[in-house]
């Protein structure tokens, strides 16, 4: 261990020694303990460090088992390092009936004093082992807060610390991430109802909105993020039936998403039933009907370079009435006969009826108001401008009103259409960030609550087929343009796999399903696969985080938000135990017809 350089973190004394190391094995080694009273000062998932060959390392480790037996023979604990502790009571270690104290550590990482000019320096690597007879010592209070600074590169500067809450194991020590490494490589923070999710999200969000130029979107699909607020938040919500009565629009913190910013893919996904014998003809000429009117627009509006180049993906301004009336005419055309005089039905007379019907009752439906009604501007040739400012530009680029997190409400969004809508959006600030001048790119973080919902596994419906692909994309891809993911879910096993495994950090609270588990163990590095088995046991507010932010997997208790969402957890005994409540079923049923609860 090192004791002479200015700013050591471990500097241990022979006091404070566990024991030493009796086997080496891999990737793991059993230590002797010197005394009992060492031994009950151990916890199972502890931090320690241990004597590395080379002076100025120091080896990492995370206790995994603890024993206390006799008669444990140390040929075989040299020879099979890796067997359960039961099996090494046969004999004697140090003569029969003499009292052996084990710990199995998994080795985890090396800490180097200094490289060249740098000092304290983690690598989650093993470029040696400790050698037999080797000190292991306990890492805790200062020493733990000062190591966990130095993996998150906190001591590089305070913008680079993201305090997340305080190790259960120690709880003097506060625990870091970093933030860089955790919007890089994507993340995932799963965990069951009522674990403490909301609670950590709002924890994370605060830490993002205290940033002068930060720059994050949150997917509220329940509506329970409405009490974050402060400087460094602004509420948004996709428009209801009673947003269109009132004409609200961005202005008012109200988005329309248009039906003329979704791409090819996602109009014929929601319009075409992929059943129908005549889809083919349906999705080809439906394409063409809204090329045509995108035309229109350009034409009009004297657009001729975009007007050259442009495609059906191309978000630009039509009128859908245009596309209705081009399709009927279609529907009903009628073309010269073989004979003079004659007449006979064109290719797609009478097999584009059900598409105008489906077409004409989504335009009707008030439910999707945000997408073919709303004010004018929100179907001007600068809306999607005006929407990407409001939605991507960091706080310092926007006007004094505007905040680096953005909460969008999308709790009346209908939920068979959902998955679109939200995939929509994200796309496009995808293919916004990815066609913005490199040097100018301002990161953004999208958190998608309620993944499940609209990021799922398999093909549930054509609708979240779609929706799952354009996420991929983004998970693959975002890293390169500064678009990270923050998935959040309460059913990790339901949602889609391959935007799980681009993740490369797992804030993951209490899971009490085995398929959850499951899918949280295969994602986790052989040797901390066993940091799974606490998942079912960890309290309301506790975190088992591993990934890239963290360097080390650690068990926290997340911090309370200054502001806490509205919990969706019903307090059923207490309501039950009131002496009068009103029941609001009559507001209820209005909102109900409305599809809307807004006042």
């Amino acid at each position: 261990m090192s004791a002479t350089q200015t700013k050591a973190i471990f500097d241990f004394s022979d006091e404070i020694r566990l024991g030493t190391v009796k086997s080496v094995d891999t990737t793991s080694v059993l230590v002797s303990i010197t005394s009992l009273s060492q031994l009950l000062k151990l916890q199972v998932n502890r931090l320690v460090a241990l004597q590395s060959s080379r002076p100025t390392h120091t080896l990492i480790g995370v206790v995994q088992k603890i024993n206390r037996s006799y008669g444990s023979a140390p040929s075989k604990l040299n020879e099979k390092p890796d067997e359960d502790f039961e099996s090494l009571g046969e004999t004697s270690f140090a003569g029969a009936g003499a009292e052996i104290n084990l710990v199995k550590i998994v080795l985890i990482g090396t800490f180097i004093d200094k490289i060249g000019s740098k000092e304290n320096i983690f690598r989650r690597t093993l470029e040696t082992v400790p050698d037999i007879e080797a000190a292991c010592f306990p890492i805790e209070s200062d020493r733990l807060t000062a190591f966990m600074r130095v993996i998150s590169e906190a001591g590089g500067g305070e913008l680079q610390r993201l305090s997340i809450g305080h190790y259960t194991l120690d709880e003097h020590a506060e625990a870091f991430l970093s933030g860089n490494r955790l919007f890089q490589r994507h993340a995932v923070l799963v965990g069951s109802t009522g674990s403490g999710k909301s609670w950590t999200v709002a924890r994370l969000l605060e830490q993002v909105a205290s940033l002068p130029n930060a720059n994050a979107i949150l997917i509220d699909v329940h509506g329970e993020y409405a009490p974050l607020n402060g400087s460094g938040f602004q509420h948004f919500k996709i428009a209801g039936p009673s947003d269109l009565d009132a004409a609200r629009s961005l202005k008012d913190g109200i988005i329309h998403l248009p039906f003329w910013l979704m791409g090819y893919e996602d109009s014929i996904s929601m319009l075409v039933d992929r059943s129908d014998q005549n889809a083919p003809n349906q999705s080809m000429i439906l394409a063409k009907k809204i090329a045509e009117a995108k035309r229109i627009t350009l034409t009009k509006l004297g657009k001729t370079e975009v007007l050259t180049n442009f495609t059906s993906d191309s978000p630009i301004p039509f009128d859908i009435r245009q596309v209705i009336e081009g399709l009927e005419a279609e529907d009903v055309k009628m073309v010269p006969g073989a004979k003079a005089g004659t007449e006979k039905a064109g290719e797609l007379n009478g097999k584009l009826t059900r598409l105008i019907l489906r077409l004409k009752a989504k335009v009707s439906d008030r439910r999707l108001g945000f997408m073919f009604s709303g004010p004018e501007e929100a179907h001007s040739y600068e809306a999607l401008e005006n929407l990407a400012i409001a939605l991507m530009a960091g706080t310092s680029q926007k006007a004094s009103t505007g905040s680096g997190v953005k909460i969008i409400d999308f709790s009346e969004v209908p939920s068979d259409i959902l998955p679109l809508i939200v995939s929509s959006l994200a796309r496009l600030i995808f293919s916004i960030q990815q066609w913005t001048e490199k040097q100018k790119r301002h990161p953004i973080a999208i958190f998608c609550d309620e993944a499940h919902l609209y990021i799922p596994e398999g093909q549930t419906s054509e609708l979240a087929g779609t929706a799952s692909r354009s996420f991929e994309r983004i998970s693959k891809e975002g890293r390169k343009y500064g678009v990270a993911l923050v998935v959040i879910s309460q059913r990790p096993s339901e949602v889609n796999k391959t935007v799980l495994s681009q993740c490369g950090n797992f804030i993951a609270m209490r899971l009490t399903n085995a398929e959850d588990q499951n899918v949280i163990k295969r994602m986790m590095p052989d040797t901390l696969s066993g940091f799974t088995e606490l998942l079912p046991i960890l309290d309301v507010g506790e975190a088992l985080i591993v990934g890239d932010a963290s360097l080390l997997p650690s068990r926290v208790r997340i911090s309370k938000p200054v502001c806490e969402p509205a919990s969706l957890t019903v307090p059923f005994w207490d309501r039950w135990s009131e002496a009068t409540i009103e029941p609001g079923l009559k507001k209820a049923v209005e909102s109900l017809r409305r599809q809307s609860q807004s006042r």
